[in-house]
């Protein structure tokens, strides 16, 4: 199974959270709402889950073995630290408009 595609979705300035993305596997397979984290100076994922009714959460979708899930965190954080950056870069050249007359 490929990655074909990977969306960052949205980007967090503030928090744990970092991003939110969508991974397309095969071109034919669509997984949302996976999450960045950034805690303890370590990125890592959490992938898709819900609520259970004893307030625990459970994922709704996850790999199967550790090899998968490594290459799918390492191709997920690449993909955001590369949509943060570009992110930073357009601030940098984005005039600032904020009280300045019209």
């Amino acid at each position: 199974m490929q990655i074909t595609d990977i969306k960052v979705r949205k980007l967090f300035e503030e928090g744990p959270m970092k991003a939110i993305v969508s991974v397309t596997f095969d071109g034919q397979l669509a997984v949302h709402d996976i999450k960045v984290i950034n805690a303890r100076d370590k990125f890592f994922i959490v992938m898709p889950s819900r609520k259970n009714a004893d307030e625990t959460y459970r994922d709704i979708v996850h790999p199967i073995n550790a090899q998968f899930r490594s290459m799918l965190e390492a191709e997920v954080i690449a993909a955001y630290q590369a949509e943060y950056e570009a992110a930073e870069a357009a601030k940098l050249e984005a005039p600032e408009t904020v009280g300045e007359p019209v």
